[in-house]
């Protein structure tokens, strides 16, 4: 199914003023499993990231996540979308923009519905929809240190 992000970034001329830099649907789309498909809208290679260059945030290589600054990222998971059982060393806001999914922990299941937020703190998860409509999230990710617990390091995986 065809999926359209609209993206529109801002920035300055050359005396300061204010200005649309971009204003375009988002150009990398990718799905990495079946049923899931997300884009990048802007990306840092630092926090705090620098907003004086011409640099277009979206169209950096960047994984998951980037070690150094952040990922703003819209996915679309569909109905019986494959799982992905993944950590990130990183701190993850996410907002619910339509749809319903469930997030499952290794002990819990949370539903999620339009409109919810959840800050995920580096823990292991995986995104289940088991309803009938598509869920898209809104995802910003920021680079953290990696969990410590029980003298153990829980590293990104997945």
């Amino acid at each position: 199914m065809a999926w359209t992000i609209r993206r529109v970034v801002t920035s300055h001329d050359e005396n300061g003023k204010a200005v649309v830099a971009i204003d375009e649907p988002c150009r990398n789309p990718r799905s990495g499993r079946e049923k899931h498909q997300s884009c990048v809208v802007w990306s840092t290679g630092s926090s705090p990231a620098d907003n004086s260059g011409p640099e277009d945030g979206g169209a950096r290589s960047v994984g998951s996540t980037d070690p150094n600054g952040t990922v703003f990222r819209i996915v679309r998971y569909e109905p019986g979308v494959a799982a992905r059982v993944h950590r990130t060393e990183s701190i993850d806001y996410a907002v619910v923009i339509s749809g319903e999914i469930d997030m499952e922990l290794d002990d819990s299941l949370v539903h999620l519905k339009a409109g919810d937020v959840l800050v995920q703190r580096g823990t292991i998860h995986n995104w289940a929809n088991r309803g009938t409509e598509p869920c898209v999230i809104a995802f910003v990710l920021i680079a953290a240190e990696p969990v410590r617990r029980a003298g153990k390091v829980l590293r990104a995986t997945g």
